[in-house]
């Protein structure tokens, strides 16, 4: 029986964006390039991408022959898993895309592999020649089954609409049922920091400086305190707090830009330093606070009290919502991964202040780690704190600096 080895990829530049796909396959025994498949997509998301290269693949195999056995080796580590079963898809634009790719071989003549994505270049290099022009570039040395492959992946674009996948926009696929070393995809797997001492020379980063807004009358109480409570102003203490940051991000002078979240606290607390710097502030609803539904305003033992079923789930789980509707950490990532997306693109090469919350900037840390969703329970994050992550041209990131209060004291 033979057997080939798929390797595809997906991307959108936006997310949703102008997206597309490529996808290789190789004989197994020889390492052979047999076909190569892409094609732009349009408008829609990474996911959507992926699993689209992930079709155009496995149809080039089948057509080279029915009865192959199929290795897949991907970079998303959500395609990887919800495809070998082990995470939920629970977003009804990926069901169908999932769905189909079961069906073009046996299950029990595929098996899936995640790789990092240096391994997975052949793919990635079709996937974004075919973003670049917003065509399919031509298929590769089997004909016939590149072919195929174009004209089912045109089909297969109906089965969803690429303008609700665009909206759905992939919430909640990142995470599987319970917490797990490999975490939330959300792209994280491209994301990780480069072997080696350091970055390969790519360029200035696009660089965030993520500042916790100052305290509010809620914060020395320790209480939930999200995007669906009270949206309390700063204290005096907080105030004093934005203009200490104030002071030391002036002396500094790095910061190009001023982004905030909507909310009260932290359109204050980048108001005070963006007066100080001669900059605007922009504000961006990706980066609010998670919703803590029902717990809003609570301590925690008070939840501990009241809802110890949910707070346990919410414990254990990142899909877990808080009571009464809130906004689970699995949700949180996927909003916080795409806001990322869409500020690097537009501050390339710059440093931008962006002035948010603890569930954004441990989420921000922990996406750029590659850390899986409990490591959110394991960092310190203060008031009127400075954390920073550096954004690189291939997609790596590196963590330099967490919770830094030295302009406090």
């Amino acid at each position: 029986m033979r057997e080939f080895i798929v390797e595809a990829d997906g991307g959108s530049r936006g997310n949703p964006g102008p997206a597309g796909y490529g996808a290789v396959v190789t004989d197994a025994a020889t390492g052979e390039t047999l076909a190569r498949a892409s094609e732009y997509l349009g408008t829609t998301t990474n996911n959507v991408a992926e699993y689209r290269g992930l079709l155009a693949g496995l149809r080039a195999a089948r057509e080279l022959d029915p009865a192959a056995r199929v290795h897949v080796r991907m970079d998303s580590k959500l395609v990887v898993e919800q495809m070998s079963g082990r995470w939920k898809i629970k977003h009804p634009g990926l069901r169908p895309l999932a769905t189909e790719a079961a069906r073009v071989f046996p299950p029990d003549r595929v098996t899936y592999e995640w790789i990092p994505r240096d391994q997975n270049k052949q793919a990635d290099r079709l996937a974004n020649e075919a973003m670049d022009t917003g065509t399919s570039p031509d298929a590769g040395p089997s004909e016939a089954g590149a072919d195929a492959v174009t004209g089912e992946g045109a089909g297969a674009r109906a089965d969803a609409g690429a303008e609700a996948e665009a909206r759905a926009a992939a919430a909640a696929d990142a995470a599987p049922p319970a917490p797990t070393p490999a975490g939330a995809d959300v792209r994280a797997a491209r994301v990780v920091a480069s072997p080696g001492w350091a970055p390969a020379d790519l360029g200035a980063p696009a660089t965030f400086v993520l500042l916790r807004h100052g305290e509010t009358p809620l914060t020395p109480q320790k209480r939930f305190s999200g995007s669906g409570g009270t949206d309390p102003s700063l204290s005096a203490v907080g105030r004093e707090q934005a203009e200490r940051v104030a002071a030391a991000l002036a002396r500094r002078g790095t910061i190009q830009a001023v982004v905030s979240s909507p909310l009260a606290r932290t359109r204050e607390t980048a108001g005070i330093v963006a007066a100080r710097l001669g900059l605007g502030v922009t504000v961006e609803e990706g980066l609010r606070e998670t919703d803590f539904g029902a717990w809003e305003g609570l301590t925690f033992a008070e939840v501990r009290e009241r809802h110890p079923d949910d707070l346990n789930a919410w414990l254990a789980s990142p899909e877990a919502e808080p009571t009464g509707g809130g906004e689970s950490f699995a949700a949180t990532a996927v909003r916080i991964a795409a806001t990322r997306d869409k500020l690097v693109a537009a501050h390339a090469g710059r440093t931008v202040l962006l002035v948010t919350h603890v569930t954004p900037i441990k989420t921000f840390v922990r996406l750029a780690l590659g850390a899986p969703p409990e490591s959110l329970f394991r960092m310190e994050l203060s008031a009127a704190s400075l954390s920073a992550v550096a954004y690189y041209a291939d997609g790596n990131a590196s963590v330099r600096l967490l919770n830094d209060t030295s302009h406090l004291r």
